[in-house]
């Protein structure tokens, strides 16, 4: 007889193998991914199936790596970067097995550069749902008939930016940042590395045949607050959780409230790095905070610098706020305008200490000899 295996410990193993080589914006992120990886194991149990997506601002951020660690632990994974809407349901229709498709730079597909593929985009739709079927002719040209596929599979993507919001809204969304200096990882070697994860996923196999019956039909209890859409995405989750045991359940609902309530702020490509740089730089050189006010007059007034004319106009207030709101702090809140107090007045404007993690993470080295500071920009309480 098979011995039972503790699913609380398995789920421990899988996130902590994880961990040696991937580095997460939060902990919620980690026992996301984690009860993703197992959920591809019992993925007919569910009636719906959430989007895995890792996405970043920048490149350079871990999002293949993570793909690639997801890679080892899920069944019949299948790596797929520009593969065709034809392909997948095809492969998902498969008789010898659903895969688990793994798509990488999903944004050379839907990203800004490239031209809208509605074939995909309906695919990975309707593959959210059980129910989901994808409709083909099939035949020659005078005996053709509709066929309809099965498009209902694990989906984990990774790529720079956003995703069509009817994607992002069956998501499990997991931004990515680049590692700071002191964040370290060990490196993935593929020869040695790839069987562990195998044998991670094979006790998955096994777990999730003696879960199958606690799982299947399961209603987890939800957060407060969680419905509709988000209750979809976090349903099959949670029951795993739940399924497991120990401190999971309890770690699943920590987490679905983090990242269902978490910015759903655009990530930006090199510009947002840009003006990061130039606020390091150029702008608040030993000084603690500005007011919104002057740091504007500041970026649009720097040669060779892109803000006093972006698309017509110069940097103005609203943009600087939303550029910025799309990077984090320390704390993994969106930086945003803070009251700064003057001779006789308060001002809206932004602290260097919001700053400096996001400047750590995206800014390349800070100059050998920083510039003074500009006159007038001494701080003031």
């Amino acid at each position: 007889m098979t011995p039972t295996i503790d699913g609380a410990a398995l789920l421990d193993d899988v996130e902590a193998f994880h961990r040696r080589f991937n580095v997460f914006p939060h902990e919620a992120a980690y026992v996301a991914v984690a009860l993703w990886d197992a959920h591809a194991h019992l993925l007919d149990c569910f009636d719906s199936t959430p989007r895995l997506a890792f996405l970043s601002p920048e490149p350079g951020s871990g999002k293949s790596r993570a793909l690639e660690i997801v890679e080892t632990l899920v069944p019949q994974p299948m790596t797929a970067v520009n593969a065709s809407a034809a392909a997948l349901f095809r492969s998902v229709s498969n008789p010898s097995g659903r895969p688990t498709i793994l798509f990488d730079e999903i944004d050379t597909v839907f990203g800004p550069k490239a031209s809208d593929n509605e074939e995909l985009r309906g695919f990975l739709n309707a593959g959210h749902r059980r129910t989901g079927v994808t409709y083909r002719c099939i035949g020659d040209n005078g005996n053709q008939t509709v066929q309809a596929f099965p498009s209902f599979a694990g989906v984990a993507v990774a790529g720079l930016g956003h995703l069509p919001d009817t994607i992002m809204t069956r998501s499990v969304i997991i931004r990515m940042r680049r590692r700071a200096r002191n964040e370290h990882i060990e490196p993935f070697r593929a020869r040695i590395h790839e069987a562990e994860g195998h044998k991670i996923r094979d006790r998955l196999a096994q777990w999730a045949e003696h879960a199958r019956g606690f799982v299947m039909g399961a209603w987890p209890d939800m957060p407060d607050g969680v419905t509709d859409r988000p209750a979809d995405v976090w349903e099959p989750l949670l029951a795993v959780a739940d399924a497991a045991g120990g401190a999971w359940p309890e770690r699943a609902r920590e987490a679905c409230v983090t990242l269902v309530t978490a910015s759903k702020a655009n990530d930006k490509g090199s510009l947002g790095v840009r003006l990061l740089t130039d606020l390091r730089d150029h702008v608040m050189v030993g000084i603690d905070r500005l007011p919104t006010v002057a740091i504007l007059d500041r970026l649009n007034a720097l040669d060779d610098a892109p803000w006093a004319d972006l698309h017509g106009k110069p940097l103005d207030n609203r943009r600087l706020s939303k550029m910025l709101a799309e990077y984090m702090t320390a704390d993994n809140e969106p930086i945003a305008s803070r009251n700064i107090k003057t001779a006789g007045s308060v001002l809206k404007g932004y602290y260097a200490a919001d700053l400096r993690d996001a400047w750590a993470r995206y800014c390349p080295p800070p100059p050998e000899s920083p510039l003074p500071p500009l006159p007038g920009t001494e701080n003031t309480v």
